[in-house]
């Protein structure tokens, strides 16, 4: 799918023709005018479909790379065309099996360093092991800093990840992170009449009436489904009119964090919509959790429930429940592939394929990425 060209085009002005034994001086005397050659773009085996979005985002060609498995499983990677002096991106996602396609990100990683490119950014838009932040129990690994270390040690020089689990996984990289977010997650909000923002809060106490409204769930990470599906259950059993889900992780493990769409505040007395989003960490799974977050929202006042997956992992017993009926419209991106049979009626999925390559673009020129959470019109 072509999702037009980038937004930000490499500045520069119109382009100049020089002698062959100009070009290089005239590159080096003007520090903003940069090569579009000197940017490549290589896709692991992932998931390669969003990667030739991203490239066609961009107006390039994906790089040539051959990537094989051997019978004793070692993998194998070599570039097909020379790198020597570019900036790299490698997008990769560490999506299940996450071990071998981690391990399949760390030897790209080690052929473009031993190529000699210059600058190598890893595009990770699932990060595995971002759940694994801290110890919650004695004698535990802390497994994100390990698979920090590893890409840092392969060789790259900055990653680019999408949504992370926790901030704090920013931290355990020695080298330059850029966290960018699901916009595409809040233009769908916004076609409902709703904005995201990023207020964080311990919630405790709870309390709410959902009778005749629209919910929305959004969870960060999910399994089976099971504990959302009993949450919207019993929000329609308590009279909801429609609940959706928004889901940001949909690991479809554990869930951590659960973020609340209320829209009935004080605005709504002017005729305005003021829309809040409220993100509570916990670490409790049970189901009294789930509605105990529920019900301090709509205890505010809420205007739709929403379960949004940025990371669908399709597991039997969650297609099963996501489809039931219990939602009228499951929204989750691309950044982990969805296989056609997995698909049901109310399933909606968003690229982040101009996300992404947006923010590619501006790490190459040299511009702000942190603008992208604030102006959604640039992913349009």
């Amino acid at each position: 799918m072509y999702n037009g060209k980038p937004s930000v085009p490499i500045i520069g002005g119109e382009q100049v023709t020089f002698p062959s034994f100009l070009v290089s001086n005239q590159q080096e005397a003007d520090p903003f005018k940069k090569n579009d050659t000197r940017l490549r773009i290589f896709s692991g085996t992932a998931n390669p479909a969003l990667s030739q979005e991203i490239a066609c985002y961009m107006g390039l060609e994906l790089g040539k790379i051959k990537i094989k498995r051997f019978a004793d499983g070692e993998i194998y990677v070599q570039l097909q065309e020379s790198v020597r002096g570019c900036d790299v991106y490698l997008v990769q996602p560490t999506s299940p099996p996450a071990n071998e396609n981690l391990m399949e990100l760390l030897v790209m990683i080690d052929a473009c360093r031993r190529a000699s490119a210059k600058n190598i950014t890893a595009v990770i838009p699932y990060f595995g092991y971002a759940r694994a932040d801290r110890k919650t129990q004695g004698r535990e690994s802390i497994a994100a800093k390990l698979v920090a270390n590893l890409i840092t040690e392969a060789g790259a020089g900055r990653v680019l990840a999408c949504d992370l689990h926790s901030g704090q996984s920013m931290g355990y990289f020695d080298i330059p992170v850029d966290h960018v977010h699901g916009q595409v997650i809040g233009d769908s909000l916004i076609r409902l009449g709703l904005l995201l923002l990023d207020i964080i809060m311990q919630v405790m106490n709870l309390i709410g009436d959902v009778r005749g409204k629209v919910a929305v769930m959004v969870d960060d990470m999910i399994d089976t489904a099971g504990t959302i599906s009993k949450g919207a259950a019993l929000l329609h059993q308590e009279g909801a009119r429609e609940v959706y889900a928004c889901t940001t992780h949909a690991v479809f493990r554990t869930r951590k964090n659960v973020a609340i769409v209320s829209t009935n505040h004080a605005g709504l007395l002017e005729n305005r919509l003021l829309e809040w989003s409220v993100s509570l960490c916990y670490k409790s799974t049970t189901l009294d959790s789930v509605l105990k977050v529920i019900h301090l929202h709509l205890f505010v006042g809420f205007l739709v429930v929403y379960l949004n997956l940025l990371f669908f992992f399709c597991s039997p017993p969650a297609i099963e429940r996501l489809s039931s009926g219990l939602f009228q419209e499951v929204i989750i991106t691309n950044t982990i592939p969805v296989a056609e049979k997995n698909y049901f009626p109310q399933l909606t999925v968003l690229s982040v394929a101009n996300l992404l390559g947006e923010t590619i673009w501006r790490v190459h020129d040299d511009c702000s990425v942190s603008i992208l959470s604030c102006n959604w019109s640039l992913m349009k």
